[in-house]
């Protein structure tokens, strides 16, 4: 089934389609075009808006606390205007990308999704979808894996908001979240704990999370009905096998 997919690669997703954000690779090309450090993330990742406030970012993103938005998007965009921040986030990308992905059934079937994915109401994925492909077939797998990440946490932000959570509700709940999480995405210990506190307060928390996983799982699967059965399972296979060439 669909869904059962979806749910089945959504580590992989999460994981392969973010690593470059916080890799050497970027951490060089920011030194390159004259950025401080994580700054290539918040400026080049929000840049295909255009040159969006530190206030509309933070909206956008989440789950840092306004501060560090606040502290670290404005330098970046003096230094660098929305296209070349742009491309500097997607050379970074496909320099990550040529580092650790190889050719494989991915490069096929991740544009085929790409494509197919409504953008309606995902503001980030509806930017980076018309950013043009790279020519380099390995550069255009981190580049579809990126777009189907982006896709389903547009997708996941949106479904929390009509379940009632916030995002820093759904840290705290998530298995995989947590304080720890919360704390290596900026917010303060104090902080933290008052978060998780309120979040606690909530006894339907759980259920309302589980319904929010549930129902993207659902909206990816849908997507994934673009592909049929046989490309669905190349799909696994090829998302599986990119933890065992690490």
């Amino acid at each position: 089934m669909p869904v059962e997919i979806a749910r089945e690669i959504r580590p992989a997703v999460q994981k392969y389609g973010g690593a470059f954000m916080t890799s050497p690779e970027l951490a060089e090309v920011e030194r390159e075009v004259g950025l401080g450090r994580r700054a290539l993330y918040f400026r080049g990742r929000s840049a295909v808006l255009g040159d969006p406030s530190p206030s509309v970012v933070a909206e956008l993103f989440v789950i840092f606390p306004r501060w560090v938005v606040d502290a670290v998007l404005p330098p970046a965009t003096e230094v660098l205007g929305p296209d070349a921040a742009v491309s500097a986030y997607t050379e970074a990308l496909y320099r990550w990308s040529k580092a650790h992905l190889r050719e494989s059934a991915l490069g096929e079937l991740l544009p085929r999704l790409a494509a197919a994915a409504v953008a309606s109401g995902l503001t980030l994925f509806a930017g980076r979808q018309q950013v043009s492909w790279p020519a380099d077939p390995v550069a255009r797998i981190g580049h579809g894996l990126m777009l189907l990440r982006e896709y389903r946490g547009g997708l996941h932000f949106a479904v929390l908001r009509a379940v009632g959570l916030t995002v820093p509700e759904a840290v705290v709940t998530d298995p995989e979240g947590g304080r720890a999480r919360l704390l290596r995405t900026a917010w303060s210990p104090e902080t933290t704990d008052e978060l998780i506190a309120r979040a606690r307060w909530r006894p339907d928390l759980e259920a309302r999370w589980r319904r929010a996983e549930s129902l993207t799982d659902e909206q990816m699967g849908e997507l994934l009905e673009v592909l049929s059965a046989a490309q669905r399972d190349a799909l696994v296979r090829s998302l599986a096998d990119l933890g065992r060439e690490e």
